[in-house]
């Protein structure tokens, strides 16, 4: 079964939808905001803000500072930065200057950075010189390929006053370091004119970013992202906002270094003219105050993120009624959450769907008109999804019947860096394998129902972890939910559900296995609840089962060997 783009009048959008868009370098979307509105707020980080010319002219200093320093076509640049102007600028320079940018987590280990930098081959990595940052980045630096680490200063980027403070007493929260040949300051790299010799980009071509996902692969793999597959999938997105002359001012918890901010955060904001609220991480209580003060429009982000701000004791005293829509991604969004933060805030919350593989974004929900609960909405304009056949890839799916997602569209990796066993395999007939199991309905809106690799088989029979954690999610007592299958003698596997509870959650674990498994068939009846003060989260705050998988293991390995 298969669904194209659907978007229409239809779905209560009285515009017409784009099917095609145009291929360009990903830093010109920076540079025709600027060119249209100079004077506009692009960034505002902690309270100071720059405008779009103003930073189109620091990214044209930058990417001459980069070019000084050997950046070119071929050339990684490391990007291990939080939200903040550093990171907008050198992302958008880096490109322009001809190079590669490859994001680094700051939450990795310095073991995980080093890994990352040799099979990128990184070069050149960007940081600042925060006492959390710096020296794990200066341990890499001795250990790998990297030649150069450009290190920005947090205060240059501040509000005067705040910066003034920042020097006075944070600076035991500031590393030093040697101005020598490994080391270039930020804002030397600035002290340039524009670049001299920016070099012609192929969109469809030249590599602009390499962005690393365990995904559909299971291990830390750099997706090949061009120019062409970002600048496409921002215009995506941005076409399917039926209010697109409404005031544009989005909150930027999520983390640039990850794909679903860089594109709905970054690049669709910068090709909208719209304003980006930067915060260096996600804390509950300055993004709360945050979107009261900047009468923030969107909040792009996570279904913990959104639990969380219900779950603050004080969300009564901020006025959240600026926000027009929230775009949930990464995890399901469980039906009673989002109508709860609906009638909270008076906000939609769309859900949408996308892999690092797809630069983001392959389908969401209409801002207006039929938004389904469960649902992952409609392709995107210009992008096709069809199902095949969860064993046999090359067929496709039944109609009517699941089958593992695959997706084509302007916006689907060219590969994966240097691994072209596994780029054969993630590809069929062109189409991308998503390892996502889905359901189509009548009306064209995709339903995930589970990640192959996340399939629990009992006895023969195919178990769905994400099935039993819907059923957990409407019993009033819980939380979050997460189901992992643990190895079982004689049945192979079976589910176990790992919970957290809602506050003054009256029930015990015996109760809540007991109530699941009296809705759910006999051979998806779990053998454990566990319930926990909390559960292992992603960088941006995905639930994440590996971890639970890995204690499972672990403990049975023990058992065996008593």
């Amino acid at each position: 079964m298969s669904v194209q783009s659907v978007w229409d009048s239809s779905y209560g959008h009285p515009v017409p939808w784009r099917t095609s868009f145009e291929a360009m370098p990903v830093f010109e979307l920076l540079e025709r905001t600027a060119r249209r509105l100079p004077k506009a707020p692009c960034i505002d980080f902690l309270g100071r803000t720059f405008t779009y010319a103003r930073v189109a002219a620091l990214v044209d200093r930058a990417a001459e500072g980069f070019r000084r320093l050997g950046v070119a076509k071929g050339v990684k640049v490391g990007l291990f930065l939080p939200n903040c102007p550093q990171y907008v600028v050198a992302y958008y320079a880096a490109m322009k200057a001809g190079g590669t940018v490859v994001n680094f987590s700051p939450l990795y280990t310095a073991e995980e950075l080093a890994s990352q930098v040799e099979d990128s081959e990184t070069d050149i990595m960007v940081c600042l010189d925060v006492a959390q940052l710096y020296p794990t980045i200066a341990r890499v630096l001795e250990t790998t390929r990297l030649t150069t680490l450009v290190v920005g200063n947090l205060a240059e980027a501040l509000p005067r006053g705040k910066a003034l403070l920042y020097r006075m007493f944070k600076r035991r929260e500031r590393s030093r370091f040697a101005l020598d040949a490994a080391h270039v300051t930020f804002k030397s790299l600035l002290a340039h004119g524009p670049i001299a010799a920016a070099p012609a980009i192929d969109p469809h071509e030249d590599i602009a970013l390499l962005q690393y996902t365990g995904g559909t692969t299971g291990t830390p793999t750099g997706a090949i992202l061009s120019h062409a597959n970002l600048s496409a999938n921002a215009q995506q997105v941005d076409s399917i906002d039926p209010q697109r002359d409404a005031e544009d001012r989005i909150l930027g918890a999520l983390p640039l270094f990850h794909v679903f901010a860089n594109t709905c955060v970054l690049n669709r904001t910068v090709l909208h003219g719209g304003e980006m609220v930067l915060l260096p991480k996600f804390e509950l209580g300055p993004a709360l105050r945050t979107i009261h003060r900047r009468r923030i429009t969107a909040v792009p982000g996570v279904p913990t993120m959104y639990q969380a701000f219900l779950d603050h004791p004080d969300i009564a005293k901020y006025d959240l009624s600026s926000i027009r829509i929230c775009i949930s991604g990464g995890a399901p969004m469980p039906a009673e959450l989002k109508a709860r933060f609906e009638a909270k805030t008076g906000a939609a919350v769309v859900e949408g769907y996308g892999l690092t593989e797809s630069s983001g974004v392959v389908s969401v929900n209409p801002y207006e008109g039929v938004a389904k609960d469960g649902s992952i909405g409609q392709p995107l304009p210009g992008t096709d999804v069809v199902l095949v056949d969860k064993d046999d890839p090359t067929q496709r799916a039944t109609p009517g019947e699941s089958g593992e997602i695959t997706v084509s569209g302007p916006q689907v990796m060219r590969g994966y860096w240097n691994k072209p066993a596994e780029t054969a395999n993630v590809f069929v007939d062109g189409r991308l394998r998503t390892g996502d199991v889905g359901m189509i309905d009548a009306d064209g809106y995709l339903y995930v129902v589970d990640r192959l690799k996340d399939m629990i088989v009992v006895g023969g029979f195919k178990v769905f972890p994400s099935q039993l954690e819907e059923h957990l999610y409407r019993h009033p007592a819980v939380k979050e939910a997460l189901v992992i299958g643990i190895a079982d003698a004689y049945l192979g596997e079976r589910p176990k559900a790992f919970v957290t509870l809602q506050p003054d959650a009256d029930v015990d674990a015996a109760a809540l296995l007991v109530w699941l498994n009296g809705h759910v068939g006999k051979h998806e009846r779990a053998v454990a609840v566990e319930i926990r003060d909390s559960l292992p989260k992603t960088m941006i705050g995905k639930l994440s089962r590996k971890e639970l998988v890995a204690e499972e293991k672990a403990r049975a390995a023990g058992l065996n060997a008593a």
